[in-house]
């Protein structure tokens, strides 16, 4: 009887000691696991946006490209259609120019003067309506949009040939065939950009 009555007292203050370091010790893990959770949706979502970015800039300079205006002189890209035109097409360690027919929304569009390039720690895109005789006009006073932003390298080179070197020193001989383009933005290096230049 003495034995029914110590059991039905309750709890000792160690069986309570016990139960609360087991207590806190599942609420430490649940936070922790928790804190984790909000950590990794936050990387997931900066590396969505990271991949939606390189998507959508590498789609749109592709296309870009592959709208080039190519002309008969030289096998270059041509601000004057014909093979009369004015071959435009100019690269640089940082920047890249060239003719191309661009569309804005549904109704506008036509044929610019495109030039992509590092401009502080921004890759900056400017387009522009050269004059009839094939000229552009100062580029600071051109529309312009920023492509990428936090950016600690731009590199451009081109190639003219399969098996060629990438080069970044523009030899003024035209359109090259393919144009590369490598980005550290943010810290982070893109996959590179490899464009073909339409023909």
């Amino acid at each position: 009887m003495n034995a029914v009555s110590r059991q039905s007292a309750g709890f000792t203050l160690i069986e309570m000691m016990v139960s609360l370091v087991i207590l806190s010790m599942i609420m430490l893990a649940t936070v922790t696991a928790l804190r984790t959770l909000g950590n990794t949706q936050g990387s997931l979502e900066r590396l969505t946006l990271r991949n939606d970015e390189i998507r959508s800039v590498s789609s749109f300079l592709r296309d870009a490209m592959e709208s080039a205006i190519v002309g008969d002189d030289s096998g270059g890209l041509s601000l004057g259609g014909g093979g009369g035109g004015l071959t435009l097409f100019e690269a640089s360690p940082t920047s890249l120019l060239w003719s191309s027919v661009v569309r804005f929304g549904e109704s506008s569009g036509g044929s610019y003067a495109v030039r992509v390039a590092l401009e502080g720690s921004e890759v900056v895109l400017r387009w522009q309506k050269p004059d009839r005789a094939g000229r552009v006009g100062d580029w600071n006073n051109a529309a312009s949009r920023t492509l990428i932003s936090d950016v600690q390298r731009f590199d451009v080179a081109y190639r003219r040939v399969v098996d060629g070197p990438w080069q970044q020193q523009w030899d003024e001989r035209g359109a090259p065939r393919w144009v590369r383009l490598q980005v550290q933005a943010g810290k982070r290096f893109w996959p590179d950009i490899v464009m073909q230049v339409a023909r």
